[in-house]
This record gives C-alpha cells, sequence and structure tokens, in this order.
C-alpha cells in the first residue's frame, strides 16, 4: 500500500482543516471526510453481549444473598444472622457446633458423617465453659420450652433446669435439646472454633452427672480448623471482604485516583521538565511502602499482624489460616517488584532527557486543547456508574446457590421440641450447593467486565486522537475559544461512525486475555494430575506457550492504541486501521522507537504511582478499629487493596491517556506528514521537529542530566 499517495493521503494531505469547508469543526477536512459505520455487527454483539450479562445479573440477585459469603449455616438451614429466619437471628451470626463427639466422627475418613451434617446453632458468642462446674448451650426454645429467644439468650442459652426427664436423659447421651460446653472456643471468621483442651472441671461433671463419653482427640480442633480454612471457604471470605470494605473502594478505587490523576495532568502542563524524576523517585517510594506494609501484616515486621480471630481470643492460642500465607506469598512477590523496580529506574536514569522531551510535546497540545484535561471525567463517571452495579451483581452471583439439606447416610438422633421425643429420622444437616451454571455465570461476568472496561477506555483513546489529530493538522491553528469543541466533535464523530470498530479492538484484547486465562487454569490442573507435566520439555513448552501470549496480549495492545488512532484520523475500519498505523511505524521505527518508548515507560510508571498510593491509602484505611473487630472485620486486607490497585490503575490508565494518546497520535501524523512531503513534516510544530531530530537528540544525551 502506498501511504503517501494511497487513501490516508487524499484524507490527510489534501484536506486541510484551515481550508475545510465545515468551519464548525477545526480539522473538519481531516477528520471528516468519506465517513461511514463501520464494523456495526461487532457494535450490535457488544449491545448483545450487555443484554446477556444484564440476564445474568439478574439470576444472581433473584438467587444470591450475601450473607451467605460471610455467615454459616445452622442445622435448620438458616443464614447466621438473617433477619428473615425462623427464629429471628438478626443478632445470633456465630455458628456453633453443638455435639462435640458428632465434630470428632465428622473427621474420621471412615466415618459417613461430615461436618455440615453436625448439628449447629446460631449464637451471640461462642462458649466458654465454667469454671467451677459445668455450663450447657440448649437448643432454640421451642415447643414445651416456654422461654422467648431474648430469655434464651439473656440465660446464656441454658435452659437444662426447665427439662424434664426424659429430656435430662437425652442430653446425657448428646441428644439434646441441651449440650455440655466442655472445649473452649474462639470465633473464627464468624464459626466457633474448638481448641483441645477439654476443661478438667466441666468434664468431671459431666461424668458426675451420668453423660455420656466425649472424645478428647485433635480432630475436634482440626475438623473445624479444615472447614474454616478449605479454598471456597476462603474465596467466599475475600469475596466478602469486597462487600465489607466498599467505602475503601469507593475513596481509594474512585475519588483518590480521579484527584490524583488531574494533579498528575496539571503537573505535566506547567511542570513538564522535573515531572519524569519526580514520577521516577515517586514510584521507588511508593513501592517500598506498599512492600512494608505488606511484611506489617504478614507479621514479619512489627506487632500488628493480621488475626483470624474475631474478637478477644486467648494470647496463648495461635490460630492461623490461608489468608496468612497468602500475605507471605504477597510480600515476597512485593520484594521482587521492589528489586525490579529499583534496577528499572536505574536503567532509565541516562534517558529520561528524551521522555522530557516527549511530554513536553503532550503538553503543548493539553495546553492548547485544555479540554482533554476534563474529558476523562465523563468514562470516569461511566465506568464508575459500571462497578457499582457489576460489583454488586458479583456479589449475588458468588452467593447464588441453593440451600440444601443433605443426603447423608449416617443414623444420629437429637431430641425434636416440636415433636417432643427423639427424632433419628431427620439428622441430615444444610449446605449450600452450587451448580456448574453458577461458576459459567461468574466466568461470564469477569468477561463482560474485562470487555466493557475495554471498551471505554478505547472510546475515550479514540475521542482524544481525534481531537489531537484535528490540533496538528490545524498548525496549531485551533482557537482558543472553543477547546471544547474540538473534544465535542470528536466524542460526536466516534457515536456516529466508530463504536464498532472499537468494540471489535476491546474484544480482541478480551479474547487474548481469556484465552491465556484458560490455557494457565489447564496448565494448573495438569500439573496436579499429570507426572509427565514435571518434566524438563512439559515445562519447557508451558513456559513458552505463556510467554509467547503474553507478548502478543502485549503486541495486540499496542496495535490497538495505534488502530484507535487512525480510526480517529480516516475513520477506517479497523483491520484496515491496524494495517496503516502498522505500515507507518515499520517505516519509522527506528525514527520513532527510541524515543516513544522511554515515553511509556514514564507513563507506565506515573499510572503505577497513581495505583500505588491508593494501594497504599487502601491498607491505612483498613487498618482502623471499624475493619479490624466486629461484623465489618475483613478476613484479610490482599483483596481489598488489590481491587483498590486496580480500580486506580484504571481510573489513572483514562487520564493518562491524555498525554499517551497525545504522543502517538502526534508521532503518527508526523511520519504521515513526513510520507506526503517528500521527507519533510509541513505540518509539525517546532517542538516536536526538535525532539525527534536525532542529532540534537543525541547532543542531549552527551551532554547528560
Amino acid at each position: 500500500m502506498a501511504l503517501g499517495g494511497g487513501p490516508l493521503g487524499a484524507i490527510i494531505g489534501r484536506y486541510p482543516s484551515f481550508a475545510a469547508a465545515d468551519d464548525q469543526d477545526p480539522g473538519g477536512g481531516v477528520i471528516r471526510h468519506d465517513r461511514k459505520c463501520r464494523d456495526w455487527p461487532f457494535l450490535l454483539l457488544f449491545a448483545a453481549f450487555w443484554v446477556a450479562m444484564i440476564v445474568n445479573s439478574s439470576f444472581g440477585f433473584n438467587q444470591g444473598n450475601p450473607l451467605r459469603l460471610t455467615f454459616g449455616l445452622d442445622y435448620k438451614g438458616n443464614i447466621c444472622g438473617s433477619r428473615h429466619a425462623d427464629p429471628d437471628l438478626r443478632e445470633l451470626d456465630v455458628r456453633y457446633w453443638m455435639n462435640p463427639n458428632q465434630v470428632y466422627q465428622s473427621g474420621l475418613k471412615s466415618s459417613h458423617i461430615s461436618l455440615p451434617d453436625a448439628k449447629a446453632i446460631c449464637l451471640m458468642e461462642c462458649p466458654l465453659p465454667a469454671e467451677d462446674g459445668l455450663n450447657f448451650v440448649c437448643d432454640y426454645p421451642e415447643g414445651d420450652i416456654r422461654l422467648s429467644v431474648d430469655d434464651w439468650i439473656d440465660r446464656d442459652y441454658d435452659y437444662f433446669e426447665f427439662l424434664t426427664p426424659d429430656m435430662r436423659n437425652s442430653s446425657l447421651q448428646l441428644q439434646g435439646p441441651c449440650y455440655p460446653v466442655i472445649f473452649p472456643s474462639v470465633n473464627v471468621y464468624w464459626s466457633c472454633q474448638f481448641i483441645t483442651r477439654a476443661s478438667n472441671v466441666s468434664l468431671k461433671h459431666w461424668q458426675q452427672m451420668g453423660g455420656v463419653s466425649i472424645d478428647e482427640n485433635m480432630l475436634v480442633d482440626k475438623t473445624i480448623h479444615n472447614a474454616i480454612n478449605s479454598k471456597s471457604a476462603v474465596l467466599k471470605r475475600y469475596v466478602a471482604d469486597i462487600r465489607k470494605s466498599w467505602p475503601v473502594l469507593i475513596v481509594c478505587g474512585g475519588l483518590l485516583p480521579l484527584f490524583l490523576s488531574v494533579i498528575w495532568l496539571m503537573m505535566i502542563r506547567y511542570f513538564v521538565a522535573g515531572m519524569p524524576w519526580i514520577t521516577v523517585v515517586v514510584f521507588n517510594a511508593l513501592v517500598i511502602s506498599v512492600t512494608m506494609f505488606f511484611y506489617i501484616k504478614a507479621g514479619w515486621i512489627g506487632h500488628d499482624p493480621l488475626t483470624v480471630v474475631i474478637g478477644e481470643s486467648d494470647p496463648y492460642v495461635n490460630i492461623g489460616g490461608r489468608e496468612i500465607n497468602h500475605l507471605h506469598a504477597a510480600s515476597v512477590l512485593m520484594t521482587v517488584i521492589m528489586i525490579l523496580a529499583f534496577l528499572t529506574s536505574i536503567a532509565i536514569a541516562r534517558r529520561i532527557l528524551i521522555a522530557t522531551s516527549v511530554l513536553k510535546v503532550a503538553a503543548k497540545v493539553i495546553g492548547e486543547v485544555q479540554a482533554l484535561i476534563i474529558f476523562p471525567v465523563v468514562p470516569f463517571l461511566i465506568l464508575a456508574i459500571f462497578y457499582i452495579f457489576w460489583f454488586s451483581a458479583m456479589l449475588h452471583l458468588f452467593s447464588a446457590g441453593q440451600v440444601i439439606k443433605n443426603d447423608c447416610n449416617t443414623d444420629c438422633c437429637s431430641y425434636d421440641l416440636k415433636l417432643g421425643r427423639v427424632n433419628c429420622d431427620s439428622c441430615c444437616g444444610y449446605s449450600i450447593h452450587y451448580t456448574p451454571h453458577i461458576g459459567i455465570a461468574i466466568l461470564f461476568h469477569f468477561l463482560c467486565c474485562y470487555w466493557a472496561t475495554q471498551f471505554f477506555i478505547g472510546c475515550s483513546s479514540t475521542v482524544i486522537a481525534g481531537s489531537v489529530a484535528s490540533y496538528y493538522w490545524a498548525r496549531g491553528e485551533i482557537s482558543h475559544d472553543i477547546p471544547f469543541h474540538t473534544v465535542v466533535s470528536s466524542l460526536k464523530r466516534l457515536v456516529r461512525y466508530s463504536l464498532g470498530s472499537v468494540a471489535l479492538g476491546s474484544l480482541i484484547v478480551s479474547i487474548i486475555e481469556w484465552v491465556r486465562f484458560i490455557l494457565e487454569t489447564l496448565r494448573r490442573r495438569l500439573k496436579f494430575v499429570d507426572s509427565a507435566h514435571d518434566s524438563w520439555f512439559g515445562k519447557t513448552v508451558s513456559s513458552s506457550s505463556q510467554c509467547c501470549l503474553g507478548c502478543i496480549d502485549w503486541t495486540l495492545k499496542s496495535v490497538n492504541r495505534n488502530a484507535y488512532i487512525m480510526i480517529a484520523i480516516t475513520g477506517k475500519e479497523f483491520f484496515k486501521a491496524s494495517a496503516l498505523a502498522t505500515g507507518l511505524i515499520m517505516k519509522n521505527v527506528l525514527r520513532i522507537g527510541k524515543v516513544n518508548v522511554i515515553g511509556d515507560v514514564i507513563l507506565m510508571l506515573g499510572k503505577l504511582c497513581v495505583s500505588l498510593l491508593c494501594a497504599l491509602f487502601a491498607f491505612i484505611m483498613l487498618d482502623k478499629h471499624k475493619y479490624r473487630s466486629g461484623q465489618n472485620k475483613i478476613s484479610s486486607p490482599l483483596v481489598p487493596v488489590l481491587v483498590s490497585w486496580a480500580l486506580g490503575y484504571i481510573v489513572a490508565k483514562l487520564f493518562f491517556a491524555v498525554v499517551e494518546m497525545s504522543i502517538d497520535t502526534i508521532i503518527l501524523s508526523f511520519c504521515q506528514d513526513t510520507e506526503e512531503h517528500q521527507g519533510n513534516a509541513r505540518y509539525a510544530p517546532p517542538l516536536l521537529m526538535e525532539t525527534l531530530d536525532e542529532e540534537s537528540e543525541l547532543q542531549r544525551l552527551a551532554e547528560g542530566p
């Protein structure tokens, strides 16, 4: 394709904006020539995806209950802490297993009973053995027990003295309705974790009363511990942490990155010479700070590590969990990132002068088209509304399982207060049943989120590219009294002609990301079922495939960004715009590569600075008493901090696209300008010519900082 005399040349070179017939649109002759709707089938596909996401989310809203992510079920299938249960459990949010022998038996490998089948009720707090006697925890008062729930609570759940002789006899057989408190317990994530050190005083009183033998075995402790720290339980707690920490996400994932990004753009506009150095220094300081916070919460520094116990606990009891192990892994990862960040800063120190020159070009554009600083607020608000809906739907989808009575194959009996006798026909407990369809719905929900995020970022980038292209081809003659009109005109062109192309570009990136995710999931599964995978050949193939997919993903994102620029300039469909952009870059790769890459590195560090500062503030907010005790206690700061980090990065990406797309658009326009005018860019501003001139660049490098 002859770029100089082909279609692109006809659009750009022969229709200068200041000579355009459309005087209402600066750059109109360049930008608006020969436009029509492109890639519209993919816009329809994107709309269909939105409809499917809404239907998928409605299933979660109808079937889900976020309380299931935090609290357990009692033996009746009620969610602890639920006001809609029978009886009302709104203040009774701690699950307690009444029969210690059932807990022990559920831990035996040969047993048919499982922990969900062991009789559990909901209490306000975990009971403790009496110091000089024997405490009982009795079933919910009903039938012949004429006590209200409030009176039952006031009596510490003990109405043993009101039992008939038959009830007392069944209780001594560990069949209820009252059960002895023999083992101390602590509240670990809203379940009473037994501690295997039975109270000798209580056990002696129990034996004197003629109670059956109680198993004193480590399985009583271990069985509950394994259930609380299972992978599914930890995943539920991590999702529940998002719900509990929503004020932190709003501040650190929305408002704070918005403020920091605008400040960074303003500093680029008025203090461009020092920004690369400031960015590098602040980036390293923030990486070190976030790493230190991970060390503190992992218990490697100071005396304020994460605790899994809710409320007061025995200081001599140390109960760990998967969350602490995950914090240890995150601390090691952050240490590696900190070392790599420091080495990268050293490597780019001598190239920062080039980045300064590139950023000066972008600062010039922002100064002329000042609306570019404000425009990203529009996609920011759209994404904010979308994420509020998406996170709410995600919480309901993760809790959308059905509460179903277990089909247990065991013999057990318990006293039924309504029937007034021991009942051996209903000893199975309840569990939340998750079907494969729910897993598919959750994966689809994440795919929709990623595609929608990429789509909105692509739309924002395309509008910015169209505005900057108008500035370039107008030779800087855009009037200062209409800076907003350039952005508004670019937005209108996007909505009218190019939404389908942006939908296609964002879909391609989303597909590649999901292929990487699926392959990584398969690789992890095969690692456990295929011993041959541990061979040298298997590891090499796995690593190579992941590396190749990562390179393809990075390349596609770069191609997408340049394609959006050519879409904004030419109005071509996505693949043709990608070909035009790639052709221009390949012809000028040696000239612009070294200039553009170092600028991209500084911009990337800037985005990481914003997101790291969001993560740091998230740590600080989560360190308050509100999130360390009571119902708002989070299981780990890891997920809220990572979500704040991700949201901060997305917001920063929206705003930093002003500088990023300004640089890339002007460079692509410069390349085409050079092609059309025999190597001499006619429309390029003097500052850009100076930046891209090789001799002046080498001279600056020789002089040093």
